[in-house]
């Protein structure tokens, strides 16, 4: 659980007691490439935590997937619908290879931030910047060509174009493959 415990602690100096609480809490997962691990309109209160692999988050949109997030390796995956709400979500959870997760119900995880302050600290640090993550999403989206949010995109997460379909990257940008390929034929590589 050394991504995960890295990940936490690079938001939020986390005590090793509250980490004991919050690891012992998990249940290994193990999902092979392709699964949907969330389901839109299915209540769904497990957060997943990734030790290893990668997921998307999707949505449907006139029979179209339209990729809103990706999450590595000490990322978190979970519908915020169900999380925040307690109601069914809109998205899917998808892995994209084979993905070796720790879950935790939602409502372990709300008697561990009453009993860990560190947690609840934690969390609070995550959920602001996840908010500030997708407000910059956002805007780029307003104000960038596509050039640049591609060029932006590389720059923040080179990897990501390593181990993901294009399709779902361009998708991710607001854009079509075609675009996309564009953008890369004409030498935007920047790796």
């Amino acid at each position: 659980m050394e991504n995960i415990k890295a990940k936490i602690r690079g938001y939020y100096p986390v005590s090793d007691e509250a980490m004991v609480a919050l690891t012992g809490s998990f249940t290994q997962c193990i999902f092979p490439s392709k699964e949907i691990i969330i389901r839109a309109g299915r209540l769904d209160r497990q957060v997943y935590f990734i030790e290893k692999g990668i997921t998307r988050s999707y949505v449907l949109h006139n029979g179209r997937e339209i990729t809103t997030w990706f999450s590595q390796e000490g990322d978190a995956a979970c519908g915020s619908w169900d999380l925040y709400r307690k109601k069914a979500g809109f998205e899917y959870v998808e892995t994209l290879e084979e993905t070796i997760a720790y879950s935790i119900s939602v409502e372990q995880l709300d008697k561990l931030y009453r009993s860990y302050i560190d947690l609840a600290n934690w969390m609070r640090v995550l959920q602001q910047e996840n908010f500030l993550r997708l407000q910059d999403i956002h805007i780029r989206r307003l104000n960038w060509s596509a050039q640049e949010r591609y060029e932006h995109l590389i720059k923040e997460c080179p990897d990501l174009f390593q181990r993901v379909n294009l399709g779902y990257i361009a998708s991710f940008l607001g854009i079509t493959q075609q675009s996309l390929s564009r953008i890369r034929a004409n030498g935007c590589f920047l790796t």
